[in-house]
């Protein structure tokens, strides 16, 4: 069974931005499902890596980085979206 990641979606730029906060991996798409395709591809390549290269950092994205994702360019009321996916 593939793991379950937590992603958390925003807008940003005109554009959604998926980041999965079990590794900092992102993805961006025109709409949440673009942006939740692109997020498994970069997750499908970091998982390859790590395979190959053990000196690929793995762990959850840091709590100031998720700070930051959060309230960059914050200047008016915003919604996120929290969701569970396989990957």
């Amino acid at each position: 069974m593939e793991p379950l990641y937590t992603i958390i979606f925003r807008e940003s730029g005109g554009y959604i931005v998926a980041l999965c906060l079990e590794n900092g991996i992102v993805g961006q798409g025109k709409n949440k499902e673009d942006a939740l395709v692109k997020l498994k591809e970069a997750i499908e390549c970091w998982k390859d890596a790590c395979e190959c290269d053990k000196s690929v950092l793995s762990g959850p994205i840091p709590i100031n980085e998720l700070h930051e994702f959060l309230t960059f360019g914050k200047g008016k009321e915003e919604t996120f979206e929290l969701k569970a996916v396989y990957a």
